[in-house]
């Protein structure tokens, strides 16, 4: 049996995956859409990628197989971005990937525990245009603490009780996302 599912054909294997691990499913689906028919390539491919010199062969349909030498990796430019040079088929192409390590080197903020009222996060992602809290500063409730910037809006934060200002996580400027710890409370 196969089924069409939003522009993916599953098999009752997928189906099977679908029933016991949805998110998980959903989240494959969403990697094929934007990857292409992932499950094709080698496991080891797959998790860590290939080293020049390095081929794989990879059956996309029946009948349709893809042979990929990899050549070389150029240096990184200045948005994390590589070119990798391959063979498909023993024609050569180029491409720009964006390079892991240096998403790797993305800042990982820590994120406000829910439920705690000495923590203050961001309710959205965005980019910080001015802090106004400083570690030590008595405010009062309804005190403008930091503005965040969202799709051409501005979203000012408030404190919502009297206190001294614990920690300050963040800077103007920083690109923040939703729940990021960005002042604590003493």
């Amino acid at each position: 049996m196969q089924a069409k599912f939003e522009d993916v054909i599953i098999d009752d294997e997928d189906l099977n995956g679908y029933l016991m691990y949805p998110k998980v499913f959903m989240d494959y689906t969403a990697r094929h859409e934007i990857y292409g028919p992932v499950r094709t390539l080698p496991t080891q491919t797959f998790f860590y990628g290939m080293e020049p010199g390095m081929e794989i062969t990879a059956e996309i349909d029946p009948g349709k197989t893809l042979e990929i030498r990899m050549q070389a990796v150029a240096d990184m430019n200045e948005d994390g971005e590589v070119k990798v040079f391959f063979e498909l088929n023993g024609q050569p192409r180029t491409i720009r990937v964006m390079n892991r390590l240096a998403a790797a080197d993305k800042v990982q903020r820590p994120k406000a525990e829910l439920g705690n009222t000495a923590h203050i996060g961001a309710p959205m992602p965005g980019v910080l245009a001015s802090v106004a809290a400083v570690a030590g500063k008595q405010v009062k409730a309804g005190d403008l603490l930091l503005t965040i910037e969202a799709m051409k809006m501005e979203t000012g934060i408030h404190a919502e009780r009297d206190a001294v200002i614990k920690a300050v996580h963040v800077q103007p400027g920083s690109q923040i996302d939703a729940k990021d710890l960005l002042v604590e409370l003493e």
